[in-house]
């Protein structure tokens, strides 16, 4: 076992991804059920996401699903990847997770991320406009407050004097946010290795210690599919690359199709162009060869932890993945060496 993948933590981001022939609440029950199932194969989190009005998507309620998580779990860390907070009013947000700490203490993430609704539509919808995305450092800095209790007049119930540790997701100025802030930083994807390098040194070099941490903490966020062969796991990824190709050619996120009906879709040469350009780049391939790809990651960005984002129609094939994976990472010699 490589030393530098076994001083890693590894995590999963499920995004409630909807498949052809199941609808949304089954989504949202499959994140539930893979909860369960990554929780027993040693992984360290599972987080879940907020987007709206997407149509492949079910999970528009992060914290609601949260809870639903940590209530099916006892030992996995529980959180979301992330709340848009841009979205909310910070109030709103830290009485959420203050209610989420309280029930389930010690085991809540508070993942942060910068975006607005992805159209006009969905902005209008809730309230927002594409600047709003502008005062996140201003509205994580309120939000943080509020677990402090340094916000004047108004205290936050029950969340104030609780300690849920916060994540900023790295989209634009993320990472600077994150370094200003003191906090860990999430930031993805792995196939933009000299990009993301970049912006990984930014927020180590800018880096003030807080409250919330002593030193920097780096979370590398992207697609592992791993299987017997290197071909089986190229086909896990066909599904995801398909919706972002028919997304950008046709204007709808559909959900997720199976790889061989996708591979005997005629295509138009930008469709193909398109799909073969999602399925680059990720890590992917056996047990070995996913192992020596990690190393080579992990070595690459100093990451302290992997955060596993990978989508799939085929259930099984994906927990087979996660399972190979936690073979790979050695997650259950490295769970026992913790709690020794």
């Amino acid at each position: 076992m490589s030393s530098v993948i076994a001083s890693t933590r590894f995590s999963v981001l499920d995004r409630s991804r909807t498949r052809e022939g199941r609808d949304a609440p089954q989504a949202l029950r499959d994140t539930v059920r893979l909860a369960r199932e990554v929780e027993e194969l040693g992984f360290h989190r599972f987080w879940v996401s907020e987007h709206h009005g997407v149509p492949g998507i079910a999970g528009s309620a992060p914290t609601v699903l949260a809870a639903a998580v940590a209530a099916a779990t006892s030992t996995i860390r529980v959180g979301t990847g992330g709340v848009m907070l841009p979205n909310h009013q910070p109030l709103v947000v830290a009485e959420q997770f203050g209610v989420l700490e309280s029930l389930f203490p010690g085991r809540v993430d508070m993942g942060l991320g910068r975006s607005v609704g992805f159209t006009d539509a969905v902005r209008r919808a809730l309230g927002r406009e594409k600047q709003d995305a502008e005062d996140f450092g201003e509205q994580l800095a309120e939000l943080l407050g509020w677990f402090e209790g340094t916000r004047p007049h108004v205290h936050a119930r029950p969340s104030e004097g609780l300690r849920v540790p916060p994540f900023v997701l790295a989209t634009g100025e993320g990472a600077a946010v994150a370094a200003a802030a003191g906090t860990p930083l999430v930031i993805g994807d792995l196939r933009s290795r000299e990009r993301l390098r970049a912006a990984v040194d930014r927020y180590r070099a800018g880096f003030r210690p807080s409250p919330w941490a002593a030193e920097p903490y780096v979370v590398v966020a992207g697609t592992v599919a791993v299987a017997e062969t290197e071909e089986a796991a190229r086909r896990l990824l066909v599904p995801e690359a398909w919706a972002m190709a028919h997304a950008r050619t046709r204007g709808t996120f559909p959900p997720l199709a199976p790889a061989e009906r996708i591979e005997a879709v005629p295509m138009t040469e930008k469709e193909r162009g398109l799909l073969e350009s999602g399925l680059r780049g990720h890590i992917h391939g056996t047990e070995d060869q996913v192992r020596e790809a990690l190393e080579e990651a992990i070595k690459d960005t100093g990451a302290d932890e992997v955060l596993v984002t990978t989508s799939t129609y085929d259930r099984a094939a994906l927990l087979d993945s996660f399972r190979r994976l936690a073979r790979t990472a050695d997650l259950t010699s490295k769970n026992a060496r913790a709690a020794a």
